[in-house]
C-alpha cells in the first residue's frame, strides 16, 4: 500500500536548509516502479519517523514538526533524508535503536522494490557520545613494534576441529615464520574439541615461546563472540588467562558487544572485529546496507581492526573501488576517532599481497588462512612466504622480483601464481 501523496508531501523539504548539527542524515539508493522518487523517499521518511500508511488523529502538528523525517535532497535514484537528533536515544537505545530508524522497516515497504542505505552522517553531538578505538592503527603498531610495514596475519585452519595444542602449534609456527597477527576463525568458540580457556593458555604459551626464541612479537585474537549477557565475562576470562587480543563477530553479536568490550575499563586488549554475515546485507548493490555504514558504526563503537574485503583479489565477492571506500571509512578523519586497522582477508595467498598493498596502501593487515597452511613447506613456510610478500609490497616490488632471492615466496608462486 502506498502512502497518499497528500500526506507524504509533508515530509518533503527539498531545497530547504536544515541544521545539520541537529539531524542524522541518511543516504539511500531507491528503486521503485510503483512510486516516483519523491513518493518513495517520502514513504521512507514517513515510515521511519512520525507517520504511517494513512492519516492519523494522534499526530499533532507540533510533534510532527519536531520529530518527522525530512527528505532534503533527491538526485537520480539517491535520496537524502534527515532525521531529527531527538528521534534517537544513545544512553539506553544505542546503536540498536539508531539502526531501527535508519535501517528499519523501510526495507519491507511494499511499493519499493529496492532500497540500500549507502551512508549515515551523524551530528557532532552524537559522535561525542562514542569513544572510538582504544588502540586502532597506531596502538596495534605500537604493540607489535611495527611502525610502517603492513601487518601480516593468519587464520588458524581448518576453521574447526583442531585441539588447543594443535592450534597453539599452528600459532607458534606462524610466529616463527614472521607473522604479526593470528586469529581464531569466526566459527570457533568453546567447542568440546577446543575449549576456549585451554586454547587461550596454549596460545599464550606459544606466543611467549616465539618471543623468547626469536625476539619477534605476535598477537592472536581469541574469539569471544557469545550471548550479550556473557561476552564481557568471557573476554575478561580470556584476558586473565593471557589473551593478547580478542575478537567479536559484530553482526551476529551486535554493535553493543563491540562497544562494551572497547569501553569497559576491565578490558585492556585490542578488539578485532569480524564481519561474518555481512554479505546478507551488503552484497546486493540495490538493497540492504553498505559496508561503509557498518565500518563507521564499528569504528564509533570502538573496534580496533575490521575486516573489509580483499579489493577484488581474494575469494570473497568484492570490488577494489568499494573496498577502498570501506578502507577510507576505517582511516579517514570523517569521524573524530583513532583510525581503525583495515583487515584484508578471504582467499588471500602470498602471490596476491604486493598487488593488494599497491591498491590498498600500507595501513593494512594482510591475512591468509589457506595461503599459509597450504604452503608446500607447511605453516612456517607459508608464514615466511606471506612475510616476504608483504616486504615486497612495502618496497614496491612485485612478488616475482622478490621471490628470486626468497625460496618460500618462490614456492608459493609456483603453487598458486600471482596477480
Amino acid at each position: 500500500m502506498t502512502t497518499p501523496q497528500s500526506y507524504s508531501d509533508k515530509y518533503l523539504h527539498l531545497g530547504e536548509k536544515i541544521d545539520l548539527d541537529a539531524h542524522v542524515v541518511c543516504v539511500y539508493k531507491i528503486k521503485s516502479t510503483q512510486m516516483t522518487m519523491r513518493e518513495a523517499a517520502a514513504a521512507i521518511a514517513t515510515e521511519q519517523s512520525t507517520g504511517t500508511w494513512t492519516e492519523i488523529s494522534t499526530l499533532k502538528e507540533e510533534n510532527f514538526l519536531k520529530r518527522s523525517g525530512k527528505v532534503i535532497e533527491i538526485e537520480g535514484n539517491i535520496a537524502k533524508i534527515a532525521f531529527p537528533e531527538e528521534d534517537f536515544s544513545l544512553d539506553i537505545g544505542g546503536v540498536p535503536q539508531v539502526l531501527s530508524i535508519v535501517a528499519g522497516n523501510l526495507f519491507g515497504l511494499d511499493s519499493i522494490e529496492g532500497v540500500r542505505l549507502e551512508d549515515v552522517i551523524f551530528p557532532r553531538s552524537m559522535l561525542r557520545e562514542f569513544k572510538g578505538p582504544k588502540f586502532g592503527v597506531e596502538g596495534l603498531r605500537k604493540i607489535l613494534k611495527r611502525p610502517e610495514r603492513p601487518l601480516v596475519g593468519t587464520i588458524v585452519k581448518p576453521k574447526i576441529g583442531l585441539s588447543p595444542e594443535e592450534t597453539a602449534a599452528y600459532v607458534y609456527e606462524a610466529g616463527m615464520g614472521g607473522l604479526t597477527n593470528g586469529k581464531d576463525d569466526e566459527t570457533l568458540s568453546n567447542q568440546r574439541f577446543c575449549p576456549l580457556e585451554e586454547r587461550v593458555v596454549a596460545i599464550a604459551e606459544a606466543l611467549d615461546r616465539v618471543r623468547s626464541e626469536s625476539g619477534h612479537i605476535m598477537i592472536h585474537a581469541i574469539n569471544v563472540s557469545t550471548n550479550g549477557h556473557q561476552i564481557l565475562e568471557v573476554a575478561e576470562r580470556a584476558q586473565e588467562l593471557g589473551a593478547s587480543q580478542i575478537m567479536v563477530d559484530v553482526l551476529t553479536c551486535g554493535f553493543g558487544a563491540v562497544q562494551v568490550l572497547a569501553e569497559d575499563p576491565s578490558i585492556k586488549l585490542p578488539v578485532h572485529v569480524h564481519r561474518t554475515m555481512h554479505a546478507a546485507m551488503t552484497r546486493n548493490k540495490d538493497h540492504g546496507i553498505s559496508m561503509k555504514v557498518f565500518a563507521k558504526l564499528t569504528r564509533m563503537c570502538g573496534g580496533d581492526a575490521l575486516h573489509i574485503g580483499t579489493f577484488g583479489v581474494g575469494k570473497m565477492k568484492g570490488e577494489a573501488t568499494h573496498d577502498l571506500v570501506y578502507r577510507d571509512m576505517c582511516l579517514s578523519p570523517e569521524v573524530p576517532y583513532r583510525p581503525m586497522m583495515p583487515v584484508a582477508s578471504g582467499g588471500l595467498q602470498p602471490g596476491m599481497i604486493p598487488a593488494l598493498i599497491r591498491i590498498a596502501g600500507k595501513d593494512l593487515q594482510c591475512q591468509a588462512g589457506g595461503g599459509v597452511s597450504g604452503h608446500p613447506l607447511g605453516v612456517r613456510g607459508g608464514a615466511m612466504a606471506m612475510s616476504q610478500a608483504v616486504e615486497a609490497g612495502y618496497l614496491g616490488l612485485t612478488a616475482e622480483e622478490y621471490a628470486k632471492d626468497h625460496r618460500e615466496l618462490r614456492m608459493a608462486l609456483e603453487r598458486w601464481g600471482s596477480v
